[in-house]
C-alpha cells in the first residue's frame, strides 16, 4: 500500500491513445484458427482488435500515444523530463523502448525507462511517475503504455490468439504545487505482485533460458479467478487507504481482459456497470496499453470532466496487480 503526502501533486492535464489502422474482426480470426464469432464473443466479449503494421514499432504506436497527449495537454517537447514507457514487447532487449520514443519525439532533457510489469503496467508506471514527481525530481512526465503482443502470439492458439491486439496510450502527468492543483492529482496507489503464479500467465522464451523471444501461454481458467479476486482486494483497499467511498468514483477503468472479468469485478464490488469504461468489444486485450487506451476513449467521448474521480486498476502476468485513484 502506498498514500502519498507530499509538498507537490502529480496532475493529469492530457490523455491520448493510438490504434493501429488494421483491424482483425472475429470473422478474420475463423479463416486462421478453429474457431468463430459466438464462440469468442460468449468468452471474451471481444469483436474485433486493431494488429500493427509490419513496419511498427512499439515506440511507433508509443510516439503517436504522446503526441496525442501532449496536444490534449498543451504541452510540447520541450516541456517532458521524464518518459516512463510501460511494455512488455519492446522493441530491443535493450536499450529501453521509453529511450527510443524519447529520441523519436525529439525530447533531449531528462530520463527515459520502461517498467515491466505486463498488463499491470500503466498502473505501475503511474504510480512510479508520481513518486518522483512528488518528491520533486521531475517536473512533467510522459506516461506510456505500448504494446504489439502480436508478435508474441501463438496464431495456432485458439485460446490466447483471440484475446490480443496492438496499441498504445499515454497522460502527461504534471508536478503542482498544492495551492495550484487544488483537488486534482493522483491520490494514492495499491500495488502488488506474486511471483508463485508465473506460469498462469508468461512468454516461454527470453535471453537468458530460450535466446528467443517466445510465445505466451495462459491457463486461462485460473487467471480469470485470480483477476476478479485480486482486482476487487486492490480497488477496496486504495479507496480504503485514500478514504474514498466507491460511491464517490465517478469512473473506473479497468485493463480491457475480457468483459467477462469487467462484469465479476462490477458484481464483486457492487459497482453499476455504467460507470465501468469497456472497450474490450473493439481492442481486445492490449495489455499495459489497454487501460490508457479505455481511458483517452473515455476523453474523447466529452463524458470525462475536470474533477471527475477516475480509479485505473490491472492484473498482469507476474502475477502483478494494483489500482490507483487520481482527481482529474
Amino acid at each position: 500500500m502506498t498514500t502519498f503526502q507530499s509538498e507537490y501533486r502529480s496532475v493529469v492535464t492530457g490523455i491520448g491513445g493510438y490504434l493501429p489502422e488494421r483491424v482483425l474482426t472475429n470473422e478474420d480470426l475463423s479463416k486462421m484458427v478453429d474457431t468463430d464469432d459466438q464462440w469468442i464473443t460468449e468468452r471474451t466479449g471481444i469483436k474485433s482488435r486493431h494488429i500493427a503494421a509490419d513496419d511498427q514499432l512499439t515506440s511507433d504506436l508509443g510516439v503517436h500515444a504522446a503526441h496525442a497527449a501532449m496536444k490534449d495537454a498543451g504541452v510540447s517537447v520541450d516541456d517532458i523530463d521524464l518518459i516512463i514507457c510501460a511494455t512488455a514487447t519492446p522493441d530491443k532487449t535493450f536499450p529501453a523502448t521509453a529511450a527510443i520514443i524519447q529520441a523519436k519525439l525529439g525530447v533531449t532533457n531528462g530520463a527515459a525507462f520502461d517498467v515491466q510489469a505486463v498488463c499491470s503496467g500503466f498502473v505501475f508506471a503511474m504510480a512510479t511517475a508520481d513518486n518522483y514527481l512528488a518528491r520533486g525530481q521531475f517536473k512533467r512526465a510522459l506516461v506510456i503504455g505500448a504494446e504489439t503482443f502480436s508478435r508474441i502470439i501463438d496464431w495456432s492458439d485458439r485460446g490466447t490468439c483471440v484475446l490480443f491486439g496492438d496499441g498504445a496510450g499515454a497522460v502527461v502527468l504534471e508536478r503542482q504545487d498544492p495551492d495550484e492543483a487544488g483537488e486534482s492529482g493522483v491520490l494514492g496507489a495499491h500495488l502488488r505482485t506474486d511471483g508463485r503464479y508465473v506460469d498462469l500467465l508468461h512468454v516461454d522464451g527470453g535471453p537468458s533460458s530460450t535466446q528467443t523471444v517466445g510465445h505466451l501461454r495462459m491457463v486461462g481458467n485460473q487467471v480469470f479467478k485470480h483477476a476478479v479476486n485480486k482486482i476487487s482486494e486492490s480497488v477496496r483497499q486504495v479507496v480504503e487507504d485514500t478514504d474514498i467511498g466507491l460511491e464517490n468514483i465517478d469512473w473506473i477503468v479497468p485493463h480491457q481482459a475480457n468483459q467477462r472479468i469487467l462484469s465479476a469485478v462490477a458484481r464483486n464490488l457492487g459497482i453499476e456497470e455504467n460507470r465501468i469504461v469497456s472497450t474490450v468489444d473493439r481492442h481486445g486485450n492490449t495489455s499495459a496499453a489497454s487501460v490508457p487506451l479505455a481511458l483517452s476513449e473515455l476523453n474523447r467521448s466529452g463524458k470525462l470532466n475536470k474533477g471527475d474521480l477516475v480509479l485505473i486498476e490491472a492484473i498482469g502476468g507476474g502475477l502483478s496487480w494494483g489500482a490507483a485513484l487520481f482527481r482529474l
